[in-house]
């Protein structure tokens, strides 16, 4: 299967890197009309890695990180999954719920319930994003949110994909309120189709 995988050439990857953080971006304003208050992105960091170091990227497998994993549907297909550690995901949830800081310490049915909302707003603005650059049609399947081993939660996201590609596009994003910041980490993979279609689109 390894010579069927695709590789991003460096064009391709700042390319895609350029794309992602524009929708990230775009993804954030979303989540600015789900608090209905302004939400900016103080800092967007991509880079695209081989998948075999996400891992480590986000503090290693044993670490404890809470995912929202969607996969993407459409002209093509793809995934995306935004990490967080708990203690992120516990101010983050207290920025979308309107809470004192220091309110949420788990996740319950309620707080899943806030991050797969989060997760399927800044998905969709994402793929609208992506829809606009490529003239290509892109919707998310609903969100899956989980706590648990990064390791754990990155096998939803990579086990199928690890067969089609070695890459994935890396964004570590700061963003929130004037007065209180949030970081987590943005991954998104590209399947074949989507790739393909991007580079030829790069290319017109």
């Amino acid at each position: 299967m390894a010579e069927q995988k695709i590789a991003m050439n460096e064009i391709e990857q700042l390319a895609w890197a350029g794309l992602v953080s524009r929708g990230i971006g775009n993804s954030i304003s979303g989540l600015s009309q789900m608090v209905g208050q302004e939400i900016k992105a103080t800092a967007l960091r991509p880079t695209v890695v081989n998948i075999r170091e996400v891992p480590s990227i986000i503090g290693g497998a044993e670490t404890v990180a809470v995912g929202i994993y969607l996969r993407v549907m459409g002209a093509a297909t793809g995934h995306m999954l935004l990490v967080y550690q708990p203690k992120a995901a516990f101010e983050l949830l207290d920025m979308l719920m309107g809470s004192d800081p220091g309110t949420t310490q788990g996740l319950g049915e309620m707080e899943e319930s806030a991050l797969g909302e989060m997760g399927n707003i800044m998905g969709s603005f994402f793929l609208n994003s992506l829809a606009d650059a490529t003239g290509m049609s892109f919707y998310p399947t609903p969100p899956a949110v989980m706590m648990d081993m990064a390791g754990a939660v990155l096998d939803v996201a990579l086990a199928e994909v690890m067969m089609e590609t070695d890459e994935a596009c890396i964004v570590e994003a700061t963003f929130g309120t004037q007065d209180k910041q949030v970081s987590g980490t943005f991954l998104v993979i590209p399947s074949p189709a989507l790739l393909g279609a991007l580079t030829q689109h790069w290319s017109n």
